[in-house]
């Protein structure tokens, strides 16, 4: 960050300087709202959540080498005391972020893809100038913030992600750094139940290209209508990307090899490049064609695009992560979240890497779909009962609409396959390492396991244990 005395974050933020602290002192960064994440030159911010309140550690904290605690209340070392540290934290990332004239900020938004599109637009960025963007899927109102406060004065690109979960949350966080370029990948299902239709979440996502300025640019997908018609929601100049003909920036001629990991011909208004991906699964290209385009904007030419995305591998964990056991079984764990259209394109990846051997997936009942909720979780169990499985694992709570869904899919598949073919070995257990020790006799050399469900169920824990982790 950009050092800062601690008078000026409390003007910044309005608060109040107490337990001893010296105004003239320096928050020189991180910026971190873990104790443990501390280094000398940190301010620590004190949230108060259901079960742990950051205060309790704000001496641990300044122990560490924090120069001082942006708090809620008083505590017993150097603080800058404040009415509501969330607002606060996104004040003083408002006021950085405003101290960064050399810097582009480029905003990421879709129902899928951000985070991988995010960092595969943060690979190309940091090809031509000092990069800084989320690790992982620091997207929200405290991720967001904590993002922005890691740029320096040499910073040139913030790549951003920006989520939703209600109208008005995406412009608030576009007001924290404004965008010059706009990224919207997809309106999908993802958040349906919160906001109540696709149409409520494109409303949310245009949000990003309506807070673009004139001289910015909106970097839309051709493919999704819903996406294609926020142009007119913008003064900034638009920009495509897609597979037809009508996208500015275009995948042509996309194979896929037996891991599934796609090429394809990646062509611009100035020429065209091959591209082979490390990614997993057709949906990767949709991902790469949207950083290829931002990166386009910014000037790169497309022959170091396409050698960009071509050496880019998986930089965030439990997205499309391919592991091979010694015995050659494979696991693919994607199991950092879950919707409708994720779970689709993991079945479809699963589909390709997992050809000509047994194939299994540990799923979960999807949530957060609002009255659609048992149709579509039946919708997701048909779709993996008519996959092709060997075997299904279904864990968690609120199972009972997706096993209805596999056990009518998998008689269907049935009745419309070769003669004799068994049903799928199906099951439900409670947690993630109850699906592990279910499948795990299951499995034997040469079988592939998807593991895909909503983050609250942490099916990574599957995953690990299939791998051969801790054992229970």
């Amino acid at each position: 960050m950009i050092p800062l005395p601690l008078a000026r974050i409390a003007e910044i933020t309005s608060g109040a300087l107490s337990g001893m602290a010296d105004p003239r002192a320096v928050v020189r960064g991180p910026v971190v709202i873990d104790s443990r994440a501390v280094e000398p030159g940190s301010l620590f911010v004190a949230f108060r959540g259901a079960r742990v309140d950051g205060h309790d550690y704000a001496a641990q904290a300044v122990r560490a080498g924090a120069v001082a605690v942006l708090a809620g209340r008083p505590v017993e070392v150097p603080a800058v005391v404040v009415p509501d540290p969330a607002v606060a934290l996104a004040e003083l990332a408002t006021a950085q972020a405003a101290a960064l004239p050399g810097a582009t900020v480029i905003g990421v938004t879709g129902s899928a893809g951000k985070t991988t599109t995010k960092d595969l637009l943060a690979r190309l960025t940091a090809r031509i100038g000092p990069t800084i963007a989320p690790a992982g899927n620091h997207n929200n109102e405290i991720g967001h913030p904590l993002t922005v406060l890691k740029a320096d004065l040499d910073t040139r690109y913030l790549v951003l992600e920006l989520s939703a979960r209600h109208i008005g949350n995406i412009a608030d966080l576009a007001r924290i750094a404004p965008p010059t370029i706009g990224v919207v990948l997809n309106v999908g299902t993802a958040h349906i139940g919160e906001f109540g239709g696709k149409e409520a979440i494109a409303k949310a996502k245009g949000e990003l290209v309506e807070a673009l300025p004139a001289t910015g640019v909106a970097v839309l997908n051709a493919d999704d209508p819903l996406v294609l018609a926020m142009a007119a929601r913008t003064d900034a100049r638009v920009t495509t990307f897609g597979r037809g003909e009508q996208a500015a920036i275009r995948a042509e001629d996309v194979t896929a090899d037996e891991r599934g990991r796609a090429s394809f011909t990646l062509r611009t208004p100035s020429g065209g490049a091959p591209v082979t991906l490390k990614l997993y699964g057709d949906h990767a290209v949709d991902n790469a064609l949207a950083a290829a385009a931002a990166g386009y904007e910014l000037g790169l030419p497309v022959a170091a695009i396409a050698e960009e995305l071509s050496a880019a591998e998986p930089r965030s964990r439990w997205r499309m992560e391919v592991t091979d056991r010694p015995d050659g079984v494979t696991i693919v764990n994607d199991a950092y979240n879950a919707n409708p259209d994720s779970m689709r394109a993991a079945f479809e990846t699963l589909g390709v890497l997992g050809r000509g051997r047994r194939r299994f997936a540990v799923i979960a009942s999807l949530r957060e779909l609002g009255e659609d909720s048992e149709a579509m979780n039946t919708e997701v169990g048909r779709l993996a009962g008519a996959s092709g499985l060997a075997g299904l694992v279904v864990a968690g709570p609120d199972a009972g609409p997706m096993l209805e869904g596999a056990h009518a899919g998998a008689q269907e598949a049935q009745r419309g396959g070769p003669p004799g073919a068994p049903l799928p070995r199906i099951a439900h257990v409670p947690d993630a390492e109850a699906a592990a020790a279910e499948l795990g006799p299951w499995l034997r050399p040469g079988d592939v396991v998807l593991v895909k469900g909503p983050r609250a169920m942490g099916l990574e824990r599957t995953a690990e244990l299939l791998l051969g982790g801790t054992s229970r």
